[in-house]
C-alpha cells in the first residue's frame, strides 16, 4: 500500500500485514505481537526514520513504536507491535526525513577531520535548538537545549562541543521526541483483534452418545446421554485441554441410513451418522432424543465451565432426506430432472444419507436461517462453531453470516473444516473464519513440515489461524496406522508445539490404528455409524495410553507463552533429517523443541542452533531444562542429541539448575 500522500518525498510502500490490498483486516489477538514492515527511502544519501500508530476501536491513538531497517541498506523497516483489547483497529506507518541522525553521522566524520569543523558545529547547534522546540516536557526539552548551547559555545574545545550531541540523556529525548521533517503517513490499515482462543487452544473431539453407551451383542444398543456423557469431563479437563468438541448432536434421518463400517444396508440397531441430520423430531435447533433435552444440553454446558472448558458445536449445513426443510423449503435444494434431489458426494466417498443445500433460489433465506440457528445455540452457551464443509457453499454467504455474528458477538470462533484447495482454504479465512484445519495430517517429512510451517507462520499467519488436529474421525492417516505408539507420540509433540492451537479426536490416547481397509483412511468400526464406549480405567491402568504424554504437553503450553504464538516460529537445522528442530520465542520466554520423526529407530545428530534467533550471542552456552523430563542440560551453539522412536526434547532456556552435557535422551 502506497503513502497516503500522493507524491510524497519519503515512499512508504509495501505495507505488511496487509489482506486483500487493505480491504479486508488483518488479524491479531489480544496480546499477540506481530511484526509491521513497510519499505522506506528518501533522497541519495538522505536519513530518514520511521514508526508505527496503532488505533484503538474508538480511534485514539497508542504511543508510537519506532521502526528499525532490518538489514542494512535493503530500505525495510520493521516494527514488532502488541495488540490490545477486543475490536477492530488500525495501524500506520509514518516515516519522516531524520535531519538529527544525518547531521550526527556527518559530524562524527568531519570534525575529528578538521573538515569545516566550525560550520558543522553551528549547524548542529540550529538544529538542535529546533529539535528542543518539539520537546514537550520541559526538563527534557531543557537537556536538548543545553546540547545546543554547547554545539555553539566557540569557547570550548570542538570535541567537546560535539560529545554535547551524543550525551546519553539527549540520545534518550531525541529517541522519544525525533525532530521530523516531511512527515509521511501511510494510509490507515485495518487490523482485527479477536479473543485468545481464536489463536491459541486445546481441543478434544468426542461422540457424547459413546460416553456411557452400553452395547451387547444382539442386543438393541443403549446410547449414552449428555448426563452420562458429562462425566467424562472431568478427565478431559485433567489433561490440559481448553475446548470440547462434539460432533452434531440433532436428530438422525433413517432414509438411507448408512450401517457399521458405512454399509448401505443399516441393521435395525444401527444408529446412522450425526452429520445426516433431521427427523420427524426437529433438525438444526432439536436434540437427539437419545441424548437428553435442551436442559440437559445446558447442564453439560454448565458442567464443562466448571471444569475449565469451553464447548464447541458441530455445523453442519446439511440434512438428511427426513429434515423438516426438505418439505417446507424445496428451494433450498437441488433436484434432478427426474424430480429427486441430489445427494452430497465428495469423489470417491459417497453420502445417500445427506442432501447438500442449494444457494442460488434464496440465499437471503439461508443466511438469516442459519444466523437464527447459530444464535439459537449461542444462547445456550454455545461460542466455538466448527463448520462443516465449509468450501461447497459459496464465500459470500460465509462473509454475510460470520460478519452478522461477530458484529454483535465478536467473542464466536468459527473453525473451517475445509480440507480443500489452497487458495479456498485462504479465502474462507480472509472473510471471516477464525480457524482453519491444515494439511499438517500429510506432513511428515522434515521438508514437508519445514515448508509447510513456514508457509503458515509467514505472510499467511495475518488472516488464517491452524488448528493442528492430529486425527479425526475420518481421518487415520497413514502414519498412525504403521507407526505405532511412537507415531502417535511424536505427532502429538509435534501437532502441541508447532500450533499454537492443536487437537485430538477420541481414541488417539488411545493409539487407536486399525483402518477399515488397507490404503484407506477410515477407521475400522468407525464412530461415525455405531457407539463405540471406551473403557478409560483399564486403559490407564495397563498403560495402553499416552494420556500422561497429552497432559504434560498440555501443561507445558501453558507454561510457555512462547507456544501460544505462530509468528515467532523459527527452524534451526540438524544434520540428520530424522530430526526436526525448531523453537519459538516470545520476550524472554524461549522453548526449543528437538523431535525424532521416525517412528520406527533410534537417530542421533548434531543440532545447530541460530543462536540470535534465540537472543543469544553465537558463542553462548545456556541451560536448557527437558520439560518433558525436568533434567537440565548446558546447550550452546551445536550440541548433539540421540532420539528414540517417539522421542522428543521440548528445552526451555535460561533454567538455572545444570545436569551438565547434551540430552542424549
Amino acid at each position: 500500500m502506497d503513502a497516503e500522500q500522493t507524491g510524497s518525498r519519503i515512499p512508504i510502500v509495501d505495507v505488511h500485514p496487509v489482506v486483500d490490498c487493505g480491504r479486508r483486516p488483518a488479524k491479531a489477538v489480544t496480546g499477540e505481537t506481530f511484526r509491521v514492515t513497510a519499505t522506506v527511502f528518501g533522497e541519495g544519501h538522505e536519513a530518514v526514520a520511521a514508526n508505527v500508530v496503532l488505533r484503538d476501536p474508538i480511534g485514539r491513538p497508542g504511543p508510537w513504536t519506532p521502526m528499525r531497517e532490518l538489514a542494512p541498506g535493503t530500505d525495510r523497516w520493521g516494527a514488532d507491535v502488541t495488540a490490545g483489547k477486543v475490536g477492530r483497529w488500525t495501524y500506520q506507518v509514518e516515516a519522516w526525513s531524520d535531519p538529527v541522525t544525518a547531521w550526527r553521522h556527518a559530524a562524527r566524520i568531519k570534525v575529528p577531520a578538521g573538515i569545516d569543523t566550525g560550520l558543522m558545529l553551528e549547524e548542529g547547534a540550529a538544529l538542535f535548538e529546533r529539535a528542543a522546540a518539539g520537546v514537550p516536557n520541559p526538563v527534557q526539552r531543557t537537556a536538548v537545549r543545553a546540547a545546543a548551547l554547547a554545539l555553539g559555545d566557540d569557547s570550548l574545545a570542538p570535541a567537546a562541543r560535539l560529545a554535547a550531541a551524543f550525551a546519553p540523556e539527549v540520545t534518550a529525548v531525541l529517541a522519544e521526541h525525533p525532530l521530523r521533517e516531511r512527515l509521511t503517513r501511510s494510509a490507515p490499515m485495518p487490523l482485527l483483534v479477536e479473543r485468545e482462543r481464536a489463536l491459541y487452544g486445546a481441543w478434544y473431539e468426542f461422540f457424547p452418545r459413546s460416553e456411557g453407551a452400553v452395547v451387547e451383542e444382539g442386543k438393541p444398543p443403549v446410547s449414552g446421554t449428555f448426563r452420562t456423557a458429562a462425566e467424562r469431563l472431568p478427565a478431559v479437563a485433567a489433561m490440559g485441554f481448553d475446548v470440547v468438541y462434539l460432533p452434531p448432536i440433532h436428530p438422525i434421518g433413517t432414509t438411507f441410513r448408512k450401517g457399521r463400517n458405512n454399509i448401505l444396508s443399516p441393521g435395525p440397531y444401527d444408529v446412522g451418522v450425526p452429520w445426516a441430520i433431521g427427523s420427524p423430531e426437529g433438525g438444526h435447533d432439536a436434540i437427539h432424543p437419545d441424548l437428553g433435552t435442551i436442559d440437559d444440553f445446558d447442564a453439560f454446558v454448565q458442567r464443562a465451565n466448571d471444569e475449565g472448558l469451553e464447548i464447541a458445536l458441530d455445523f453442519a449445513l446439511q440434512c438428511s432426506p427426513d429434515h423438516p426443510w426438505v418439505q417446507k423449503h424445496p428451494e433450498w435444494f437441488h433436484h434432478r430432472p427426474d424430480g429427486t434431489i441430489a445427494y452430497a458426494e465428495n469423489p470417491p466417498k459417497k453420502y445417500q444419507d445427506i442432501y447438500p443445500i442449494a444457494f442460488d433460489a434464496d440465499m437471503p433465506g439461508l443466511v438469516a436461517e442459519t444466523v437464527r440457528l447459530l444464535r439459537y445455540w449461542m444462547d445456550h452457551g454455545v461460542r466455538i462453531f466448527r463448520v462443516d464443509n465449509p468450501h461447497t457453499k459459496p464465500v459470500v454467504f460465509w462473509e454475510r453470516v460470520i460478519a452478522d455474528i461477530n458484529r454483535t458477538d465478536p467473542d464466536v470462533i468459527f473453525l473451517a473444516e475445509a480440507f480443500t484447495r489452497p487458495a479456498i482454504m485462504q479465502r474462507l479465512a480472509a472473510v471471516g473464519f477464525q480457524q482453519s484445519y491444515t494439511y499438517f495430517t500429510w506432513r511428515n517429512t522434515k521438508q514437508e513440515l519445514t515448508e509447510y510451517l513456514t508457509e503458515l507462520s509467514g505472510d499467511s499467519a495475518a488472516y488464517m489461524r491452524p488448528n493442528f488436529f492430529a486425527n479425526t474421525p475420518d481421518i487415520l492417516p497413514g502414519h498412525l496406522q504403521r507407526g505405532g505408539r511412537a507415531a502417535f507420540e511424536v505427532r502429538a509433540v509435534l501437532a502441541a508445539t508447532l500450533s499454537p492451537t492443536w487437537g485430538i479426536y477420541a481414541g488417539y490416547e488411545l493409539c487407536e490404528n486399525a483402518p477399515v481397509e488397507e490404503g484407506g483412511e477410515e477407521y475400522l468400526h468407525s464412530e461415525k455409524y455405531q457407539l463405540r464406549p471406551r473403557d478409560w480405567a483399564s486403559a490407564a491402568r495397563e498403560g495402553r495410553t499416552i494420556a500422561p504424554l497429552i497432559t504434560e504437553l498440555n501443561r507445558i503450553r501453558r507454561r510457555h507463552r512462547a507456544l501460544h504464538g505462530l509468528r515467532n516460529l523459527h527452524f534451526h537445522d540438524a544434520d540428520n533429517d530424522a530430526l526436526i528442530v525448531y523453537s519459538k520465542r516470545t520476550g524472554t520466554d524461549t522453548v526449543v523443541v528437538v523431535a525424532n520423526l521416525d517412528p520406527r529407530h533410534t537417530q542421533e545428530a548434531t543440532v545447530s542452533l541460530d543462536m540470535p534467533q534465540l537472543g543469544l550471542d553465537w558463542g553462548e552456552s545456556v541451560p536448557v531444562r527437558d520439560e518433558l523430563t525436568g533434567e537440565t542440560y548446558i546447550w550452546g551453539r551445536a550440541n548433539y542429541v540421540r532420539l528414540v522412536p517417539g522421542g522428543a526434547h521440548v528445552l526451555a532456556l535460561g533454567s538455572t539448575s545444570q545436569s551438565g552435557g547434551s540430552p542424549t535422551t
